[in-house]
């Protein structure tokens, strides 16, 4: 029964993707047959359904439009006496084409760059699967998916309102084809043609509520209602009695003859210029198909294979494009049909191929009068879904801000300028949030809680925490340390700390110079010159390091500067309390370090190490320690001066141990 139903909802939309594929009915047909029957030998999901997809429909129409344009074929329709779409004449030269010279018309041309466009993006497909890199659909999210497909949606609707007026105007080609389309709209307004428009009306004011209803009661009903169909049979029927084609010029299916054609090859010469789109169509198709196989088979309880799909819509592309036809992936249209009815095996696959198979050879030619308008509608009405995204970015907004601005990104980008572009600026994006994230992490002053247990948390989001006792300051960086952060790691930390290494020095440079010159009799008159600028530096930097004075480093006599000494010299040479002798830095949300990061630890030791504070590390994962160790940072021979523990308090402990005089007892090295 599954398999009926989809069949017979296949049968309207085949007929009208061809439209947006910029191919004739026919070929939407067999593109529904062939895909059904390969997927169901050779995919591994139960319940998708393959077929035509509207957003890789208008990627390969989009191709064929620039190829038909580049070899000099009119860019208009062309119309036989009585204003009717010169159809027939075009499969019957294809039929008997057997090369691509002048016998080959525009029709036979489009499906013949279709074919080629299909059988590349298939081999990518194939190749993609030999290779086993079915794990790049992951770097495809939710939100790049969802904005490029309510981006392209965007461009088929306004692709289509030609069609439901009546006008002949040309496809645009290049960047922006949605501004070019609604100028070429408004302009050509006045050659609208009224029946077109009014069976438009029509057939929406039909199909729109309708859909509603099989939406709403999809619980109660066994099956949805094929209102499509009732649709098309009404409208041909309409259209043949009224001769709307001979009376008013509307634009209809012409003659579809029944069925097969005999196999050929791909334009070879075809595929340096639409090897790039072929790319782009075999990705989106793969991520298309493995999203919802994996979707459908979580919500059922078992499991896909992602590179034995790549294989499956693989050979669904390369096999049927020798039979002329264009692009599938799995629809979620179809497959949500397919699920409610009850499918649990690809079997239902094979009734869906029955019954394509049922038209082609016997029914195909009574859709003659078939008005395009009707077809436009069709495609225009199952856009529904696509088009309420727009009502859910407040939402996404609120739940994620950097998800909605993907997604807002990718889908103005995909409308506005090209579709191809929008899938590479939204992969980009998505990485580059990924990368700003690591940029924006900030090392926190982590502190204990005061119920006795050994529990390190932020200072600032959470309450009855204290910090570190005896001189010791705790900190957490929560992202990788790497290449492209080592620099922001470096100065969070200083930040957190309220210490900069590197400017503590020059200051103590300064301090000894002015020492040493005031010991100098010779130079006494000058030192006394420099006392006023030097101290001024000092109070400026005490400012800039106020954390430190909050953790109680000592302050020289003059306020000039507070000098952090070794843990050995602290006792006697500094102010009651004590400065931070030992920096603890928890390392447990650091996920990765690289070649370069392994050197900012080691820079930042050395540096912390030259005013008399030790950097400890705690908390480190066995692939961080793993770099360390081969990093040279911590080796095993090591005299263990600056050790890696376990535990934050293990840091802790020992640092305050060494602080006040004692041995190295620590047994809680890692």
């Amino acid at each position: 029964m599954s398999g009926v139903i989809v069949g017979i909802l296949l049968v309207p939309q085949s007929i009208a993707y061809s439209l947006l594929a910029g191919q004739e009915p026919i070929y939407g047909l067999y593109t529904s047959f062939f895909s059904a029957i390969i997927y169901a030998f050779l995919g591994t999901s139960r319940h998708i359904s393959v077929g035509i997809f509207g957003v890789l429909c208008l990627l390969v129409g989009q191709v064929v439009e620039r190829e038909l344009a580049a070899a000099g074929y009119p860019s208009d329709t062309v119309l036989v006496a009585g204003g009717g779409y010169n159809t027939s004449a075009a499969l019957l030269v294809a039929q008997g084409n057997s090369s691509l010279g002048r016998a080959c018309d525009k029709s036979c041309y489009a499906i013949v760059v279709g074919a080629t466009v299909t059988f590349t993006a298939g081999v990518y497909q194939l190749l993609m699967g030999l290779l086993q890199v079915g794990f790049v659909s992951v770097y495809l999210s939710d939100s790049l998916l969802s904005g490029f497909a309510t981006g392209a949606s965007l461009t088929i609707l306004t692709s289509q309102l030609k069609y439901l007026l009546g006008l002949r105007i040309p496809r645009p080609q290049g960047w922006f084809t949605l501004i070019k389309t609604w100028y070429a709209l408004l302009t050509n307004l006045a050659n609208t043609n009224v029946c077109d428009l009014v069976t438009s009306l029509v057939c929406l004011l039909v199909l729109v509520p309708s859909k509603e209803l099989n939406d709403r009661f999809k619980a109660k009903l066994k099956a949805p209602i094929p209102f499509e169909l009732f649709v098309v049979i009404i409208a041909t029927l309409a259209s043949h009695v009224g001769r709307f084609n001979a009376e008013y010029g509307s634009g209809v299916a012409g003659a579809i003859p029944t069925g097969f054609l005999p196999p050929q090859l791909p334009d070879w010469s075809l595929i340096p210029s639409v090897a790039v789109d072929a790319f782009s169509i075999a990705v989106v198709g793969f991520a298309i198909t493995v999203s919802l196989s994996e979707m459908f088979a979580k919500k059922h309880g078992y499991a896909v294979d992602a590179n034995q799909e790549m294989y499956a819509i693989g050979f669904c592309n390369v096999l049927p494009s020798f039979f002329r036809c264009f692009t599938t992936s799995a629809a979620l249209t179809k497959t949500l049909v397919k699920e409610s009815t009850g499918c649990q095996s690809q079997v239902s696959g094979l009734v869906t191929a029955l019954v394509l198979l049922l038209v082609l050879l016997f029914i195909a030619p009574f859709f003659y009068s078939l008005q395009k308008c009707v077809l436009a509608v069709i495609i225009v009405v199952n856009l529904r879904g696509a088009l309420r995204k727009f009502a859910d970015v407040p939402r996404m907004w609120l739940a994620n801000r950097i998800d909605a601005c993907v997604w807002l990104i990718t889908m103005a980008t995909s409308a506005l300028v090209n579709t191809e572009l929008g899938l590479v600026v939204g992969v980009l994006v998505s990485a580059f949030c990924v990368l700003g994230r690591t940029q924006r992490a900030q090392a926190v002053a982590l502190g204990r809680s005061s119920s006795g247990r050994e529990l390190y948390e932020d200072l600032q989001a959470y309450e009855g925490l204290r910090a570190a006792p005896g001189g010791v300051a705790v900190f957490r960086y929560q992202a990788p340390v790497y290449y492209a952060n080592q620099s922001l790691f470096k100065s969070s930390l200083f930040r957190a700390a309220g210490l900069d290494p590197v400017k503590e020095k020059a200051r103590r440079r300064k301090l000894e110079k002015k020492k040493k010159d005031r010991s100098d009799p010779g130079k006494e008159e000058e030192a006394a010159a420099t006392t006023a600028d030097v101290a001024a530096l000092g109070r400026s930097d005490d400012a800039e390091n106020g954390a430190v004075g909050k953790q109680g480093a000592g302050e020289s006599d003059a306020g000039v500067t507070k000098v952090l000494m070794p843990a050995g010299k602290r006792k006697e040479e500094t102010a009651p309390g004590g400065g931070v002798h030992s920096v603890v830095l928890d390392c447990s949300a650091v996920l990765f370090l690289d070649t370069a990061g392994v050197n900012a630890l080691k820079e930042v030791r050395k540096d912390y190490q030259d005013v008399g504070v030790r950097l400890l590390l705690a908390r480190c994962s066995a692939s961080v320690l793993d770099t360390l160790e081969r990093g040279g940072y911590s080796p095993l021979n090591a005299d263990r001066e600056e050790p890696v523990f376990f535990s934050i308090g293990d840091a802790v402990r020992y640092a305050q141990n060494v602080s006040n005089g004692g041995e190295d007892k620590c047994d809680t090295y890692c």
